[in-house]
């Protein structure tokens, strides 16, 4: 889990910007054809999803502690084992994500802030090798 010591919960405008910027996400992911492997990976019905990734990011990013009230600690990278992430499950999540980022947060040291945590953390839970085509 990465450190993020300022408070960019309010910055991104606390619940209800926080809520917007995961449903982006989880809509770009359900609907972009170059994330649908990624897609694949997810329940029919992201409903479930959207509310963990919700309730993790209001925590990680100096809000609510919402998650681990919840379930506990995260342990984030465990409970993304059983799940085959290679570098390129992590690049369509991080397109999604990016993408979410550039259409909400227009403050340019907060873009790239949050962009640097969630690219380094999305790095962290590569635990496939990815399988070279050469």
């Amino acid at each position: 889990m990465t450190d993020l010591t300022n408070p960019h919960y309010d910055l991104i405008g606390g619940e209800t910007g926080l809520r917007q910027l995961v449903d982006r996400f989880y809509d770009l992911m359900d609907t972009q054809p170059e994330t649908w492997e990624l897609r694949k990976l997810h329940p029919q019905d992201l409903q479930s999803s959207r509310d963990k990734l919700f309730m993790f990011l209001s925590g990680w990013l100096g809000g609510p502690p919402l998650y681990e009230n919840a379930y506990g600690h995260p342990y984030l990278r465990a409970r993304h084992l059983p799940f085959p992430i290679d570098s390129s499950m992590r690049d369509q999540w991080l397109m999604c994500m990016n993408q979410a980022i550039d259409e909400q947060i227009a403050d340019s040291p907060l873009n790239r802030a949050l962009k640097m945590a969630f690219a380094r953390t999305a790095d962290h839970m590569r635990n496939k090798q990815d399988i070279s085509t050469s």
